[in-house]
């Protein structure tokens, strides 16, 4: 049943090469061979609810991910909240959807990791500690961790050092080799790599959810048939559930509504910048 759903939910080449193309950007949350497997059935989904066909292009870093929505390359893009803020700050870009997670709400948390056999206990302990962050520009990895610390007088001049890696499975698989004694990843992530030998230390409190971000010039046709698409799959629909069983985990319980005004808070730790939460900048 799910390989019929799967096949009924991509149509045939030809038709699909007839379509208008609409590249779909990603910022660099895991290695690209992961980031294939986990994002192409989204493609291929949207190629087959749309009269667009959809290609996906990963980006090397972050600001690449945001440069190319600036410049056209891609016409919608997954950000980060803060990569998100960065390209509305600029260009006036705009969020349009936001994923839901498991409990089908809008939200994601951030979480500080140590291993299982680490003797950390609390925030506070990590005084004098090496730590492991995610991008500079990672919402999850980076900005909200920083404030957490900062929250339970943690200042980053604390830490004996600390250390910014690109993915979110590099700082978990870090932290497994033992070389960082914490490090800060986003809530899926934390959950994948528990059953391995990590320990939650800390929660953030809730993110609003990572966004579906569009230029402002976007024909709203376009917008129109993402949006349709996206929000009428229902995660307690055994056939949607079907659909959406090998998209990216932050995917694939379904998406809401997304506006500006939900990210304020973003934005507002991101004015702080830099007399915020400690030394440096959340981003370079």
């Amino acid at each position: 049943m799910a390989l019929c759903t799967f096949l009924l939910c991509v149509p045939p080449a030809a038709e699909a090469a007839g379509k208008p193309l609409i590249r779909f950007g990603v910022i660099p949350r895991y290695n690209p061979l992961v980031m294939y497997k986990r994002y192409q059935p989204i493609m291929d989904y949207l190629t087959a609810e749309t009269p667009y066909r959809f290609e996906l292009k990963i980006s090397k870093d972050y600001p690449e991910a945001v440069r190319f929505l600036q410049q056209g390359v891609t016409q919608i893009s997954s950000l980060g909240d803060v990569t998100f803020a960065e390209a509305n700050l600029r260009y006036q870009a705009m969020p349009i959807l936001k994923p839901l997670n498991k409990e089908g709400v809008p939200f994601y948390r951030s979480a500080i990791i140590v291993r299982n056999d680490s003797a950390l206990r609390s925030i506070t302990e990590l005084k004098g500690k090496t730590m492991a962050f995610g991008s500079p520009h990672s919402t999850s990895g980076n900005l909200i961790p920083r404030y957490l610390l900062w929250d339970n007088k943690v200042r980053m001049q604390d830490l004996k050092s600390f250390t910014n890696l690109q993915h979110h499975d590099a700082v978990a698989k870090a932290i497994l080799k033992g070389q960082f004694d914490a490090g800060a990843v986003k809530d899926v992530v934390a959950e994948k790599y528990k059953p391995h030998g990590l320990r939650i230390l800390a929660w953030s409190k809730p993110i609003p959810a990572v966004p579906l971000v569009v230029r402002r010039d976007t024909p709203p046709e376009v917008v129109e048939a993402i949006t349709r698409a996206l929000l009428k799959l229902d995660r307690t629909t055994p056939r949607h559930k079907a659909i959406m069983k090998n998209w990216d985990d932050e995917f694939n319980n379904g998406f809401a509504t997304a506006r500006q005004q939900d990210y304020a808070d973003i934005f507002r730790m991101i004015r702080a910048i830099p007399t915020g939460c400690g030394i440096g900048c959340h981003h370079k």
